[in-house]
């Protein structure tokens, strides 16, 4: 089964018509990059694919499921539990620690408090991070805080892990082993992922490419 199938997405903004019925299938544990000029619309098919925001038509099942036809509260919980999200920038709550941030998505799906410390725990060792958990954000690097970020997205285990730029933001080092840790994921953990990217070494480096342009997969 795959893990996503859309079929003829569309959405638009006004008069701007932004996806042009967008069809892609992506497999169990597969590295797929977008890539395309800006405005070729991107980030709006990973916002919906993400379901942060409704397509105007078409249909869209993950991990098996219809989650065009999910209320909104149910959608949220979905979201929460089989989505995990990389941004370019880290979105880190600087009151808080590298463990206490990642255990948050966790805590919200009101998971056992000291399993999931248990699993952050692991998952910053797998991020190298294990000299860090009680390091707030401001005292660590770019890089650390990214890795820190890719934790929390994977405290609930997410069936599906989206990043949008996830290293845009970071010097060539840091951004090299950002690229690394996404393939050790898969290998790791089977872990299904699609990356947004300007970063053709980045996208290179998947399973596949999709190229968009003017709202369309070419």
């Amino acid at each position: 089964m795959d893990m996503i199938q859309a079929l003829n997405i569309h959405k638009s903004y006004g008069s701007l018509e932004v996806l042009k019925g967008v069809s892609l299938d992506i497999k169990r544990g597969e590295v797929v990059s977008i890539v395309g000029q800006s405005g070729a619309g991107k980030t709006t098919l990973l916002q919906i694919l993400g379901t942060l925001l409704p397509m105007d038509s078409g249909s869209l099942r993950i991990d098996g499921e219809d989650v065009g036809q999910f209320g909104d509260d149910r959608l949220s919980d979905f979201r929460n539990r089989r989505i995990g999200f990389v941004f370019q920038f880290h979105h880190l709550l600087p009151e808080f620690t590298a463990l206490e941030n990642v255990m948050i998505p966790a805590l919200i799906a009101k998971r056992n408090r000291h399993e999931v410390e248990q699993e952050a725990v692991k998952l910053l060792e797998m991020m190298n991070l294990k000299d860090r958990t009680t390091h707030k954000p401001s005292a660590l690097s770019g890089g650390e805080q990214q890795r820190v970020a890719i934790a929390r997205a994977l405290i609930n285990r997410p069936a599906l892990l989206l990043a949008d730029e996830p290293s845009g933001n970071l010097d060539s080092q840091n951004r090299n082993e950002i690229h690394s840790l996404f393939f050790r994921l898969r290998e790791e953990l089977g872990q299904t992922t699609i990356i947004v990217t300007h970063d053709d070494e980045l996208a290179s480096m998947a399973d596949r490419k999709i190229t968009m342009r003017d709202g369309m997969i070419l």
